[in-house]
């Protein structure tokens, strides 16, 4: 994110204050939304693993990922740290982690449109350089929080959507690709590095939050 602003041209110091306040807001509020969502789903279900390891809390720190977190300033993409989730706790095991992994990014998705919404209002107040950062603050963290919801939903570990495809593939294939969770890991890292991801991811991404802009847009449109 940061470093796709630097590289634009005609950088403002207000888009380089925006992204970096939004990112820091990610940080310490959404990616906490984040993890409670998968900690809270799980939970109800009847899985005590999120609780017994303090998981199931609001406290930025119970969940930051240093380096993912690094990763949300620069790139837009990120991580905090995986919720632990014992799948044979649930009646259904496929659909309860099925379920319990979606809760984080659709917490993403709900945090996004609230700001698209807060974003088309304050359009209405009196021109100012206070409400232009404002309106760049929750447009970047819109757009934050949706890269967040699409990226965390592919299907390679750690992230959420290598908990879906447990739900659709049998476990002994699931468990050997898990074998090698840290060397994929290491792979996700230089795809972003390099690039490799973030044109997919960017495409994917835009057209989700044009969609949610539209639909937060209309009722102000209408005023």
């Amino acid at each position: 994110m940061l470093l796709s602003i630097i590289r634009g041209s005609g950088v403002s110091w207000y888009n380089v204050i925006a992204a970096v306040l939004s990112s820091l807001a990610v940080i310490f509020l959404t990616l906490p939304i984040h993890e409670f969502s998968h900690a809270f789903v799980a939970t109800k279900l009847g899985d005590p693993t999120p609780k017994f390891q303090g998981r199931l809390t609001l406290n930025p720190f119970a969940h930051i990922d240093y380096i993912g977190a690094l990763c949300i300033i620069l790139f837009g993409f990120g991580w905090a740290k995986p919720v632990q989730i014992n799948a044979r706790y649930f009646k259904s095991p496929k659909w309860g982690m099925a379920l319990s992994s979606l809760a984080g990014p659709l917490s993403n998705i709900v945090v996004a449109f609230i700001s698209l919404i807060i974003y088309n209002a304050v359009r209405f107040l009196p021109v100012s350089n206070i409400t232009f950062a404002l309106r760049y603050f929750f447009y970047y963290l819109a757009q934050i929080n949706v890269y967040l919801a699409v990226f965390n939903l592919i299907p390679i570990p750690p992230l959420d959507g290598s908990r879906i495809l447990f739900s659709v593939l049998p476990q002994k294939y699931y468990f050997a690709v898990m074998r090698y969770e840290r060397y994929i890991y290491i792979a996700l890292l230089a795809l972003l590095w390099l690039g490799v991801l973030t044109v997919p991811l960017n495409i994917l991404s835009n057209l989700i939050l044009g969609g949610l802009s539209n639909v937060a847009a209309l009722p102000f449109n209408l005023i």
